[in-house]
């Protein structure tokens, strides 16, 4: 079964860019290319066990296997050693992708205490938007009872956009809530 936001963009968003920015072929208009979840876990200097923990939630929060993110090089003044696990990341695509943005904008989102929207300056100039969430509770897949700690991730979402603008509309079509 296709993801619902997936035939969302076929059905409406990809006409209505087109027609917006006036691309004379369909495969100019942007799309989605992929969705990287990053946790970044800085306790996991002292207890290896934290480093588990937060791969094993975004294996849950994402329905992919998490893969471990190692310190590239070492820093005293951190007690971190090269290549040692330091965190926990995701990347999706196709249906999967989909389907996470979906859940993040209708489920997680919402959920977010005191939520204004997000921040439409969070683009970096070649069409790629990036946001934090505070708190890994907010997803419905993470029990709310297993939780050792309260986390954050960092979340960005990649598209074949060649301005913010362009990638703005984009995310705009999968109703994505933009702060005013």
């Amino acid at each position: 079964m296709a993801a619902r936001l997936k035939k969302h963009y076929e059905d409406k968003v990809r006409s209505d860019l087109q027609q917006a920015f006036e691309y004379a072929n369909p495969m100019q208009v942007p799309k989605l290319e992929k969705i990287v979840i990053n946790m970044g876990v800085g306790e996991a200097v002292r207890d290896q066990k934290k480093v588990q923990a937060a791969q094993e939630q975004l294996t849950r929060l994402s329905g992919q296997r998490a893969v471990l993110t190692r310190a590239k090089k070492s820093i005293a003044g951190f007690r971190v050693r090269q290549n040692m696990p330091i965190g926990a990341k995701v990347t999706l695509r196709r249906d999967r992708m989909y389907e996470f943005l979906d859940r993040l904008v209708t489920i997680a989102l919402p959920r977010v205490r005191d939520f204004r929207g997000v921040s439409p300056k969070s683009f970096d100039g070649r069409g790629n938007f990036t946001m934090g969430l505070r708190e890994q509770i907010v997803f419905p897949e993470v029990d709310y009872d297993s939780v050792d700690e309260i986390r954050g991730m960092d979340i960005v979402i990649c598209t074949t956009a060649e301005s913010d603008k362009e990638a703005h509309a984009l995310l705009k079509g999968f109703d994505m809530p933009f702060r005013q």
